[in-house]
């Protein structure tokens, strides 16, 4: 494995891929900022979180009133020895997390459709990939003792990863827009990939 120094400049296909990565502003509902990524799963990592913090308006502004419908991040790592587990140079990984309706959340079908919407997402946007996989998960918050007074909470928590297929680096972008509508999709907000039928997120 290569490991990066100072005195080890960034290859050139990861580079393009961060400057196509780092220009992303986000959408209306959806913020989204570079954060520290993780040093131990690649030589090269880029890491971008994202909020998505709107119900009915197209602009929220930003305050402590404004529901946080999921949250997520994407990494994107890059190993020029090309590990044999990814198959190619590239590779995404992907967390996001929502809160759902308490109907919702004992929906028995609610993972494999949630898995359902990141492959309807790669494909929409023309997003080819190899070795994906991942896992959904519900995860039953209830409070005792002081905090009994709060209600109990059903969240989605969504891992995936998969590695992009790419004639040029640039291409990473597409990737990153497949995610961003699952984030939304998961958030229970549109845009979602055509054919899709949402289910409902949480609504205070």
């Amino acid at each position: 494995m290569v490991i990066p120094s100072p005195l080890n400049r960034t290859p050139e296909p990861f580079a393009r891929a961060s400057a196509v990565l780092r220009e992303v502003t986000g959408r209306p509902h959806v913020s989204i900022s570079e954060i520290p990524a993780p040093g131990k799963l690649a030589p090269y990592a880029l890491a971008l979180g994202a909020e998505v913090r709107a119900e009915d308006h197209p602009v929220v502004p930003a305050d402590d009133d404004v529901d946080e419908l999921a949250t997520g991040r994407v990494v994107v790592l890059y190993d020029p020895d090309r590990p044999s587990e990814w198959d190619g140079e590239f590779r995404v990984v992907s967390y996001i997390r929502a809160e759902l309706e308490h109907e919702l959340g004992h929906e028995a079908m609610l993972g494999s459709v949630a898995w359902s919407w990141l492959t309807e997402a790669l494909e929409t946007n023309g997003c080819e990939v190899r070795s994906i996989g991942g896992t959904t998960t519900r995860v039953l918050s209830e409070s005792f003792g002081t905090l009994a007074g709060r209600p109990s909470t059903i969240d989605l928590e969504f891992r995936g990863s998969w590695t992009p297929v790419m004639e040029e680096p640039e291409e990473i972008a597409d990737h990153l827009t497949a995610w961003i509508d699952l984030l939304c999709t998961v958030a229970g907000l549109p845009p979602l990939p055509e054919g899709v039928t949402p289910l409902p997120g949480r609504r205070r």
